[in-house]
């Protein structure tokens, strides 16, 4: 892997975790950033390996089915994160 490759997964790993934090349905905002962006990059990987498991090919410039996989599975992870290490708040 070279210097943008890993640049590139940073950004936009970031990005997807935000999204996936975004539409993850109730409060999932008690995980750190850093976590969040965890999320990101691994829903990219896996989510990539998910869209080429189910017979996607990619397509030139931006393919849009492979971004909506990257961010459901960056969502799933935010939610097991948020589950497994959240910053817990008592019902007071």
């Amino acid at each position: 892997m070279d210097v943008t490759t890993i640049l590139f997964y940073l950004i936009v790993g970031t990005i997807v975790g935000l999204l996936g934090k975004f539409f993850a349905p109730g409060d999932k905002d008690n995980i750190p950033l850093w976590l969040t962006i965890v999320c990101g990059i691994g829903g990219m990987l896996v989510g990539g390996v998910i869209y080429r498991a189910f017979g996607g090919d990619g397509s030139a410039g931006l393919d849009w089915t492979q971004g909506i996989v990257t961010v459901l599975t960056a969502m799933v992870l935010v939610i097991i994160a948020s589950a497994l290490s959240g910053r817990r708040h008592s019902a007071v």
